[in-house]
């Protein structure tokens, strides 16, 4: 699942395609939206909130969100898609670009005024210009549950996803089923934020400092190898909220404890 630092670039760029501009296409192909038009009007912006992407087209805002494999795409007019038709859901088009969003597994059109309807419920978002680090932490100490499963709740925080909290928690040094509570959340989430940051403008993630493959993480992704820190070798299970919410989860026995 796209992570917080993949879909701020993603907003971005569909920002700079589309801002200011008049809609001259404008197709949502889901049943519940399929009617809605937004030809004529302007695009005042795109922003992210957590994994969350935001429209603003009117008075209107198109909400979408890549859930596993969604995507968008940002074409000139008229030029061939990346990505069979077939898997399109919405296009929002005007004179000098079109933006294409391939198998979104939310699509939403409200009034903007009536946004936090659909994420109000997120918490403070460490890309956002209103990140609120005190709060997040508060959210994230009164959880008494798995600290892997309560980094992940993006009530809490959004934005972060199992790449992120893997590597969080092995920095920190921290035991993936340690009580969240029982953590420094303050110093977890001051971690968090640093470190999505320093993603924020990379199409590379790298959490070691070395974006190239196989040298970019400390843990996920790396059971039964050795930990980069102390030669342990890596552990992996899985964790979640319940059976049907697991996560793979990496750890090293030797420095998380």
């Amino acid at each position: 699942m796209p992570e917080g630092d993949t879909v701020f670039r993603t907003a971005r760029r569909l920002n700079d395609a589309l801002a200011g501009q008049e809609v001259t296409r404008f197709e949502l192909r889901v049943p519940q939206a399929a009617t809605v038009d937004l030809r004529g009007e302007t695009v005042h912006g795109v922003v992210s909130r957590g994994k969350h992407l935001l429209h603003r087209i009117g008075d209107w805002s198109l909400h979408s969100h890549l859930k596993m494999e969604g995507e968008w795409h940002v074409y000139r007019p008229g030029e061939k898609w990346r990505a069979p038709a077939f898997k399109a859901r919405a296009i929002v088009g005007t004179n000098a670009s079109e933006t294409v969003g391939f198998d979104l597994a939310q699509i939403e059109v409200v009034p903007t005024r009536d946004e936090e309807r659909l994420v109000g419920h997120l918490g403070p978002d460490p890309l956002s210009d209103d990140w609120d680090p005190a709060e997040a932490a508060r959210r994230l100490g009164a959880d008494a549950r798995a600290v892997h499963v309560a980094l992940q709740d993006q009530r809490s925080i959004a934005g972060f996803g199992n790449e992120y909290v893997n590597e969080i928690l092995f920095v920190r040094g921290i035991l993936p089923t340690t009580p969240a509570d029982q953590t420094d959340a303050a110093a977890l989430v001051d971690l968090g934020a640093r470190m999505i940051r320093a993603n924020r403008d990379r199409s590379g993630r790298t959490f070691t400092g070395d974006p190239r493959a196989g040298r970019s993480t400390w843990v996920y992704g790396r059971a039964g190898r050795p930990c980069r820190r102390c030669g342990t070798i890596i552990r992996g299970g899985s964790l979640g909220a319940d059976p049907t919410r697991e996560r793979n989860v990496f750890w090293c026995p030797s420095c998380q404890r």
